[in-house]
């Protein structure tokens, strides 16, 4: 029989209406790499299409053999255990149609370019001119329980900083890790350069993009005398595009390599040594494919921060997912294709109770209590 290749991209999902069209817009811009190819996407959680609502549709176009890519920047939970999780499932379910799944961005100077780009658009828009050399550039990333991802961003901030030649670099992040944007960048203020420019280090908007405009403004604020420059994030850049379309090619060429070495789940990293041999397991079945029922109220594409003004208003955040869960059971059987053979040396059969708000069944992170981290998010607002 002929192999009908198949184009699945893998996304987390989000409640802001303008993110969801956003990577549905990466989306269209790889179908144009693949024009031979039936291309579909879908998300872990919130929004619609699901990711097996995706598969189901490349099955129905005939596919055996589906290349699935997971549209994010760094490997961390999403990319090492919810997606592939979904995937192996699927792929239990439907043995016929083989499922190969890529890795993800990742540090890649095509990424790099990307972000450049963007820095320098914030650049040529500022209203006066500042030298490099007087100028901090603070590179805000996501945030996540793995340092493996979390120690990526700084690479990130590093190549950029080189390659500007900036009088000075940080990186902080949105959230779960340290520091957080608010302490990062009332740090950076105090360290006497004339310029600070805030880059978020993500693929699109959201709640998450809106905050750390909303803390550079508030240190801003505090600071008149330093200018602040906001700069876009990364969104369908061309580089991008290109980036993860190579992500796909290199599932053929056999080149598929995720970064096993420094995985939390197989060794020992420093201080997450309990987490070896953790199960693979997703942990968003619970908000999966939610649609319009999860989709921000409060605006419109454009996050305006209008769910942390009333966070600090007293109401209730409609990002917090406060539900409990009785017994349920998840069969993972992975038989499913790693060319990565990023398996982790643990068995994935498991059935679990659990009560809890939204993060079950997570590792807890070891610096929790960090006070320029998780803790202090309450601070930021």
């Amino acid at each position: 029989m002929v192999e009908k290749l198949g184009l699945m991209i893998c996304g987390h999902g989000s409640r802001n209406k303008g993110a969801v069209k956003q990577f549905a817009q990466l989306a269209e811009g790889l179908t144009a790499r693949f024009p031979d190819w039936p291309v579909e996407y879908g998300y872990l959680e919130f929004a619609n299409p699901v990711i097996h609502d995706g598969l189901n549709r490349l099955r129905e176009q005939g596919c055996t053999h589906v290349l699935a890519v997971p549209g994010m920047l760094f490997a961390a939970g999403h990319a090492k255990n919810d997606i592939p999780s979904v995937l192996n499932t699927y792929q239990a379910m439907h043995p016929e149609m083989k499922i190969s799944y890529g890795r993800e961005l990742a540090v890649d100077m095509r990424m790099v370019k990307a972000a450049a780009a963007r820095i320098q658009e914030a650049i040529d828009t500022a209203e006066s001119d500042v030298p490099l050399h007087e100028t901090l550039l603070m590179v805000v990333g996501r945030g996540a329980s793995d340092p493996d991802a979390n120690s990526n961003v700084t690479k990130i901030t590093r190549l950029l900083w080189e390659g500007f030649g900036f009088g000075w670099a940080e990186t902080c992040y949105s959230g779960v890790t340290f520091p957080l944007v608010g302490p990062g960048l009332e740090h950076a203020a105090r360290l006497g350069y004339k310029r600070v420019i805030v880059f978020p280090y993500f693929l699109f908007t959201g709640v998450l993009v809106q905050r750390i405009y909303n803390t550079a403004d508030e240190v801003a604020a505090e600071h008149p005398e330093i200018e602040f420059l906001k700069a876009g994030y990364l969104n369908d850049h061309p580089q991008v595009i290109d980036t993860m379309a190579d992500r796909v090619q290199e599932i053929l060429q056999g080149a598929n390599l995720m970064n096993c070495q420094m995985c939390k789940y197989r060794e020992q990293v420093l201080g997450f040594e309990a987490e070896v041999g953790l199960a693979q397991e997703s942990h968003h079945h619970h908000v999966e494919g939610l649609g319009a029922e999860a989709e921000c109220r409060l605006c419109e594409e454009i996050c305006t921060g209008a769910c942390e003004k009333q966070v600090q208003a007293g109401g209730h955040h409609h990002h917090d997912h406060g539900h409990a869960h009785g017994h349920h059971h998840h069969p993972h059987d992975h038989g499913h294709d790693h060319p990565h053979d990023h398996t982790h040396g643990h068995t994935h059969g498991h059935t679990h109770d659990h009560a809890h708000d939204h993060d079950h069944h997570h590792h807890p992170y070891p610096h929790a209590d960090h006070p320029h981290g998780p803790k202090s998010l309450n601070r930021q607002g």
